[in-house]
């Protein structure tokens, strides 16, 4: 074992709370609290500061060490470096990280456990936390290699294991070279209080704790097998127990009372009427405005009603008691076909629990009903949107506005981009406009001119890269690409001659056909070119779309691509030309004080933002992660309060609407704990709670940028 410090602390640990039962002894250890106080008096070689100031406040063990960063770096912190060389923590489970919020807002910090060679990708663990004001906890972070985390081999196809729960990823515990703490770089500065850091509990995998009785682990509704927590669902007359129960909350709760029916703001001013939703600024902030004529702000929720599959194929030994073996549950077996990960290149079983669940909860014809469930929810809720990939029965139900999405999937790919999901279309091939121009056709007699319809997103997360990107990804394609053959074009125009562009550039291409067939990246003199055919490709990439949507849909909003990329100003820029509303993915703390690169005078929607919790059987609490259902309820609270003081934004979409499958969806292996429901339709009353609270006095906060929200839930 490694002793963090100098000074010796003797500390009798507790169990360690994984997923699972793990047995641990009492050990001594060290906290490297002290570790840091005996390193800034004595030793400060082995601490690295970024961005960042320290400062030590009394003494071992209860040593507090507290850690203000700049936002002058991206991940400004600090790092504790291995005095001789590596750190050997084999003998130990967790290192456990506590930590408290002395400021007034939510913010996040971050903890990485290095091996030599660590890039945030692989040979490190990764935690994050998202910090309510005033709030001390912990991150615990498991030191399992890989063959611990995927118990060698039997487990795949999740971001984050039962064995390993936080999705954290696996390291060698033998050779541990530092510990990095660390914030998001933020428009102000961040404090926050170390309490302790430090070993815990001995290590032992989780297959060698339950030994045979580990498998099956997932229980005949999605659920994990082997711990239990409130709301969990035992029986299929649990289920119907439930629905029965939820009936009489709804029927007590039916929504905020100054709303008109698509949830404006029926108590606020009356502006005339159109029969569709607009944007409009009013008194300073920007705003949507309903069929009606109502002010509208769009609290909304991804992904209502859908299915969730996940793969059951090549992992029967999972299951207990496998419900897609029951005649009347097989409807909800499929086969899936992937293009990564266990499953990629051949159709699979993947089965969805949470539908069989509906069916199991409401009977067999829970197509008919749910929808209706649905929208007593939304409303009772505080929620006036469906967001983005919600079922078309529920949003056809017109209980609740909702929004559309036309896609761009089935143009040609620019070969030289990347992307999270997928390579960046070429705008410049006429395939592009012909697939977003079926994709908008489809919406007929469907979405299009439907006045419950918001209007329409088109694509999602894209990889828009920096300012240069895509440009440098056009000269890495093949000669054929047409987005390269455009660009050599306007080089020529402009250039006329090679000699000319080899100038500015410091290239030495011999010909313009030369230059096509070259993949190689220019040097600093492209800079300019880059920009500026960047800047034209993202105008194109967003009037195309614009074109396409309103051809078939001119009365609906063209909600933009859902930024999930923040890298180019020049895209979000390009966005603002076209989009009557720039959406982004903003999975931070907050939005107060954010800037767009759209300016300061453009509508923005939040398309997505979550926070989750490992607490109720799941084992990845998402992008934002928090310590309990209660630290969720409140940041949700927070999120929310600081959009509608945010005179930009006109709305906030929460991802998603129910958990993600426990072993992982079917087509990335997400398995993150971030719904307003779980697997078997049991709404999250904490956060439920918090939503229905906040949009009691949503449309005063909008407009009078105070509240009465008065004390938060419980």
């Amino acid at each position: 074992m490694y002793e963090f410090s100098s000074w010796a602390t003797t500390t009798i640990l507790l169990p360690l709370a994984l997923a699972g039962s793990i047995g641990v002894t009492g050990q001594s250890t060290r906290e490297v609290t002290d570790f840091l106080a005996d390193t800034v008096a004595r030793n400060r070689d082995n601490l690295k500061l970024r961005d960042a100031s320290v400062s030590i406040s009394g003494s071992a063990p209860g040593s507090i060490l507290r850690l203000t960063t700049g936002h002058a770096e991206e991940w400004p912190g600090i790092t504790l470096v291995a005095p001789d060389k590596s750190w050997d923590l084999s003998g130990w489970a967790s290192i456990v990280l506590t930590v408290r919020n002395p400021g007034s807002r939510i913010e996040q910090i971050f903890c990485r456990v290095d091996n030599a060679g660590a890039n945030g990708a692989s040979n490190c663990l990764t935690g994050s936390l998202m910090l309510n004001p005033g709030i001390t906890t912990t991150l615990r972070m498991p030191l399992v290699t890989a063959d611990e985390q995927n118990l060698k081999g039997t487990l795949s196809g999740m971001w984050a294991f039962p064995t390993a729960p936080g999705g954290f990823g696996a390291i060698n515990p033998k050779a541990i070279t530092q510990i990095r703490l660390f914030a998001r770089g933020h428009l102000a500065d961040f404090v926050f209080e170390v309490l302790a850091l430090k070993t815990d509990g001995r290590s032992k995998p989780l297959s060698a704790s339950l030994g045979s009785a580990f498998l099956p682990f997932v229980d005949s509704f999605g659920q994990y097998k082997h711990t239990n927590w409130p709301g969990k669902t035992t029986s299929e007359a649990g289920l119907i127990a439930a629905r029965e129960a939820e009936e009489a909350v709804l029927r007590a709760n039916p929504g905020p009372k100054a709303w008109d029916r698509y949830g404006g703001w029926a108590a606020g001013p009356k502006l005339p009427a159109t029969g569709f939703f607009r944007r409009q600024k009013y008194e300073q902030k920007w705003w949507l405005v309903d069929p009606e004529g109502y002010l509208f702000f769009s609290a909304g929720v991804d992904s209502v009603g859908h299915p969730n599959p996940t793969f059951v194929e090549r992992r029967e030994p999972w299951f207990e008691n496998a419900p897609w073996e029951r005649a009347e549950l097989k409807q909800f077996l499929e086969k899936i076909t992937v293009d990564a990960g266990p499953w990629a290149g051949r159709a699979s079983g993947a089965f969805s629990f949470s539908r069989a669940n509906l069916f199991r909860k409401y009977g067999a014809t829970w197509q008919n009903t749910y929808p209706e469930v649905v929208g007593q929810r939304m409303r009772a809720w505080g929620l006036n949107t469906l967001g983005a990939w919600s079922d078309e029965r529920i949003t056809r139900a017109h209980k609740t506005p909702y929004t559309d999405m036309v896609t761009s999937d089935h143009a040609p790919r620019i070969q030289g981009s990347s992307g999270h999901w997928r390579r960046f279309p070429d705008v410049y091939d006429a395939a592009f406009a012909a697939s977003l121009q079926r994709s908008a056709e489809a919406t007929k007699g469907r979405s299009a001119g439907d006045p419950w319809c918001l209007g329409y997103f088109c694509d999602n997360e894209m990889g828009w890269g920096d300012d240069v990107s895509l440009a440098v990804a056009v000269l890495r394609s093949p000669p054929a690409q047409a987005a390269k053959r455009e660009f050599v074009a306007q080089l020529r125009a402009k250039y006329g001659e090679i000699l000319k562009l080899n100038r500015a550039w410091a290239t030495t291409h011999v010909s313009w056909d030369a230059l096509a067939e070259s993949r190689q990246t220019p040097g600093p003199g492209a800079a300019m070119d880059l920009r500026l055919f960047y800047q034209r490709l993202a105008e194109r990439y967003f009037q195309l779309a614009r074109d396409a949507i309103k051809a078939v849909a001119p009365n609906q909003l063209f909600l933009g691509c859902r930024f999930g990329d923040r890298g180019s100003t020049a895209a979000e820029a390009a966005a603002a030309k076209f989009c009557d509303v720039v959406s982004l993915n903003v999975y931070t703390a907050g939005v107060a004080g954010f800037v767009s690169g759209a300016g300061t005078d453009v509508p923005l929607l939040v398309g997505e933002f979550h926070f989750g919790a490992l607490d109720r059987g799941l084992f990845h609490g998402g992008l934002s992660p928090m310590a309990t259902q209660e630290d969720r309820a409140l940041a949700y609270t927070t999120y929310l309060r600081e959009a509608l003081r945010h005179p930009q934004f006109v709305g906030c979409h929460w991802f998603q609407y129910e958990d993600q499958p426990l072993i992982g969806r079917a087509f990335d292996g997400e398995n993150f704990q971030i719904g307003f429901v779980d697997v078997a339709d049991t709404p999250y009353r904490e956060l439920t709670d918090a939503s229905r609270k906040v949009a009691d006095q949503m449309y005063q906060l909008r407009a009078n940028g105070e509240t009465a929200l008065g004390s938060l839930p419980p």
